[in-house]
């Protein structure tokens, strides 16, 4: 049986420390990177498709194009930003889909299961 997408096991936690060393291309070798997740920034009001989506709901006539309400996943795809301690070059590493997700939590000690 295999899980859709390369899942991790659904309820699992994903913990990843705080800084992660990793191939930097500013400096072109691996440098010790800071860990951040990616959150998507504030929509512009002034970007094309947003100014065309105005005008054309502008009026009469109601919704003018399709809503979305099919929804099928239950998680997204977890965005690092790892950002160089020496130069400050920036990148984005996609890791696998989980339900629950931390940085620099306290680390799982061997046999402290229960």
């Amino acid at each position: 049986l295999k899980l859709g997408g390369g899942l991790t096991k659904p309820g699992k936690m994903v913990n990843i420390p705080k800084t992660k060393k990793a191939f930097c291309k500013g400096c072109k070798k691996h440098m010790m990177m800071k860990v951040t997740q990616y959150k998507t920034g504030k929509a512009s009001l002034y970007a094309q498709g947003k100014r065309r989506y105005d005008r054309k709901q502008a009026g009469f006539g109601g919704q003018t194009k399709p809503v979305f309400h099919k929804k099928a996943k239950t998680t997204k795809k977890i965005v690092l930003r790892l950002q160089c301690s020496e130069c400050k070059t920036t990148a984005m590493k996609p890791i696998k889909r989980c339900k629950h997700f931390e940085i620099g939590g306290d680390k799982k000690s061997k046999g402290a299961a229960y």
